[in-house]
């Protein structure tokens, strides 16, 4: 064992040596800790090299290769082009346009990447400047160079379909034989501007890019001009930040653009702008006014996830493909006035909190509006468009999840009396009802289909043994459920989602009762499009008119040939027939002008009028007629007066009291205008309108003409019903009832 530890002087100065080494090793650790602490932010900065004219003569001598193009390597420098150093920014433009103006195979490009430009930058004084004649492009460029300029000529001559042009170079190149050019600036080379810093303002003032520019994560500080400029290739600013109004005002992007997940932190001009190809803005933010108006959108354009923070403006734009709005959020208000939409506009997701304007905007025929999750409040928000046409342009598949978006929207032009509209919506609602209940009634419940049902809709048995041991467990409340069993995967899944149905098992009662709801639907929307449309209801009932007039005309007046013949004359059949051609020409007409599905509202409606009546028809004429007063009208009519009037409790057979066969006289026979009474008697039992009171007599009548005259007045209880509910919703005096808050 040491000594050394048992002595108390060698004790005390071991004590000192140790607090020596651990006062110096912290000192060590804090100093380390700081200087990687404090040397992070500053790693993360680029450090950029001041541009001298030396080094950029060196850059102009040493171009390098990027994607397969000779470029000009301005990358990481800090570029010092502010008025206080007039001599290098002179000498700047001057050294560089001439390189990049030389004539070769191969053109000069730009690298400005993570470069900090300070002052104000003229991009378009690096440009070669062209006249532009109608005749010809200046034979200096190459022929691939030619082509694209040519190019220009073309989406000018499309943009008179529209309105004529107003920039310079199109007026130029569509004005017949003219002497007279535009100045044009073409920038040869690509230019690259990734990351790069402008502390000042950007002029890209009508310049035609012939190569690709790529100015993804670059930050503008100061206005940016781009108006009447032309890209030729693609161009991205991706990521880019405008924190100045920006102005892309006229400008031809002849490729792909890009502006994905930039930000506009002032007012985005793009007015007038032609995109030939696909423009992406998806989840780009404008923090002020976004003009689009005027603007030619030949591709697709994506403005989903796209946040305005102001008002949004694409009037008289002219969309040729699908425009999107996925999950974008309109803050304020956007206009879409006079807008023509070739494709469907979708809208799924999107958040509407102040107004959307589609008045006078023109849809195709295969335009809608998808408004699935829409995110729209009737009472703080609006959508506007031209009453009775509007509401016809919204587009939802499927009633779940999607009741309140309808709710809102019918809300919303109930608010401004457009009745039209708003029943468009309810008419969208009860169809897409009706679609559910079929899919209930005669689809694949996974909750109460047995293994055979299973396995015929497309699982295998295994799956299908997995799904009936799950729901012994558990019912199945959403088919999503499905993908947590371990068989079924998202292809499987996927191949038959849209054919399963999941709900509650319905018993008999409860399969009937909705048969019933089912069969009840389907004849409103046929009959009347959901109590929606009175000129559909009006030509049902006029079809209903003529045929039960013609009917009760057939028994009236055709009884026997012999022994002595009860026919009518010559003139009266050809009245009778001709009028009812008219009348159902007519009513037809209506149907077919206003029905969705005139066929099925046709059908329907012979359904309900055609068998029974037909059936009794043909008994009485099988079994003949034997009976006091053959040579008698089986119709009478009062003879007290002869007005029209209301008839609502009327019923078709006169009562028994004796005094009534004094007032009630029958139908006088050879009358030319007799025929007129039997559409009177129709009249009375359908809509309880009439000219006289025409009823059944009540003595020596075959009991299958009252059957016939019952059965059209019991239907004529429900057509009133009906005309006076359709009124109640299509004229807004009326609807003040139903509608109220």
């Amino acid at each position: 064992m040491n000594k050394f530890c048992f002595q108390p002087g060698g004790t005390q100065r071991l004590n000192a040596e140790v607090r020596k080494v651990s006062l110096g090793t912290f000192a060590l650790s804090l100093a380390i800790w700081w200087v990687v602490l404090f040397s992070l932010p500053v790693a993360a900065q680029p450090e950029r090299t001041p541009l001298t004219l030396e080094l950029l003569q060196e850059r102009l001598h040493t171009p390098i290769v990027r994607e397969g193009n000779l470029t000009v390597d301005l990358r990481q420098m800090l570029i010092d082009l502010r008025p206080e150093n007039t001599g290098f920014r002179d000498a700047f433009y001057q050294t560089l346009r001439k390189e990049l103006q030389k004539t070769s195979a191969k053109p000069l490009g730009l690298d400005l990447s993570n470069s900090l430009i300070q002052g104000d930058f003229v991009g378009s004084d690096l440009g070669l400047k062209t006249p532009l004649y109608a005749q010809e492009i200046a034979p200096i460029f190459t022929a691939t160079e030619q082509e694209q300029l040519e190019r220009l000529r073309l989406v000018c001559l499309q943009s008179l379909a529209i309105a004529l042009p107003n920039s310079k170079d199109c007026r130029s190149l569509l004005a017949p034989e003219s002497t007279t050019s535009s100045q044009l600036t073409v920038f040869r080379g690509a230019l690259t501007l990734v990351q790069t810093r402008f502390n000042g303002e950007v002029q890209f003032l009508n310049t035609f890019f012939l190569q690709s520019v790529d100015a993804q994560g670059a930050t503008f500080l100061q206005p940016t001009n781009w108006t009447e400029s032309r890209f030729s290739r693609p161009v991205s600013f991706t990521s880019a930040i405008f924190r100045q109004p920006t102005k892309f005002q006229g400008s031809i992007f002849f490729n792909k653009v890009n502006f994905k997940a930039a930000t506009f932190q002032e007012t985005a001009d793009f007015q007038g702008s032609i995109f030939t190809n696909n423009a992406n803005f998806n989840q780009a933010k404008f923090k002020q006014l976004a003009k689009f108006s005027n603007g030619i959108w030949q591709g697709n354009a994506d403005f989903s996830g796209v946040d305005f923070a102001n008002q949004a403006q694409f009037t008289k734009a002219d969309f040729h493909q699908f425009l999107l709005f996925t999950e974008a959020i309109f803050e304020q208000a956007v206009s879409f006035r006079e807008t023509q939409f070739n494709q469907s506009v979708n809208l799924q997701g999107t958040s509407i909190l102040n107004q959307a304007d589609f008045s006078d905007a023109r849809f195709a025929k295969t335009a809608f509006l998808n408004v699935p999750g829409l995110t729209f409040n009737s009472n703080r928000a609006k959508i506007l468009g031209n009453p009775g046409q509007i509401g016809e342009r919204f587009c939802i598949p499927s009633l779940q999840g999607n009741q309140n978006i309808l709710r809102n929207l019918g809300q919303n032009f109930r608010q401004q009396q457009q009745i039209a509209d708003a029943n468009q919506l309810e008419y969208t609602k009860q169809r897409l009802r009706l679609i559910e209940l079929s899919r209930r009634l005669v689809g694949t419940n996974i909750n109460s289909a047995n293994l055979r049902r299973l396995i015929n809709l497309g699982f295998s048995p295994t799956q299908a043994l997995a799904i009936k041991h799950r729901r012994q467990i558990q019912l199945f409340r959403n088919s999503r459920e499905l993908l947590t069993l371990a068989d079924i995967d998202l292809k499987s899944y996927n191949q038959i989602s849209d054919r399963l149905v999941v709900s509650e098992p319905l018993s008999l009662g409860g399969w009937l009762l909705q048969a019933w709801i089912w069969l009840g639907l389907s004849v409103l929307l046929l009959l009347s499009g959901y109590g929606t449309d009175f000129w559909l209801v009006f030509g049902v009932g006029g079809i209903a008119i003529a045929y039960f007039g013609l009917l009760f005309w057939l028994v009236d007046r055709y009884r026997r040939l012999r022994p002595v013949a009860i026919i009518p004359t010559y003139y009266e059949t050809i009245s009778i027939l001709t009028s009812f051609s008219s009348l159902t020409f007519f009513s037809l007409l209506a149907i077919f002008r206003n029905a969705e599905q005139p066929w099925l509202t046709l059908g329907c409606l012979l359904i309900i009028i055609l068998p029974l009546p037909i059936t009794l028809l043909c008994r009485l004429y099988q079994q003949g007629r034997y009976h006091d007063l053959m040579n008698v009208s089986y119709f009478t009519e009062d003879g007290t007066f002869r007005q029209l009037r209301l008839l609502i409790g009327r019923l078709p057979v006169i009562p028994r009291n004796p005094t009534f066969r004094e007032r009630y006289m029958s139908l006088l026979w050879n009358r030319r205008w007799n025929w007129l009474n039997y559409y009177d008697f129709s009249l009375n039992n359908l809509v309880r309108l009439g000219f006289n009171d025409i009823r059944l007599r009540d003595e020596h009548l075959p009991g299958i003409i009252a059957a016939l005259a019952w059965y059209q007045w019991s239907l004529g209880l429900l057509y009133i019903t009906l005309v006076l509910w359709t009124l109640s919703r299509t004229i807004p005096g009326l609807n003040l009832l139903i509608y109220l808050k």
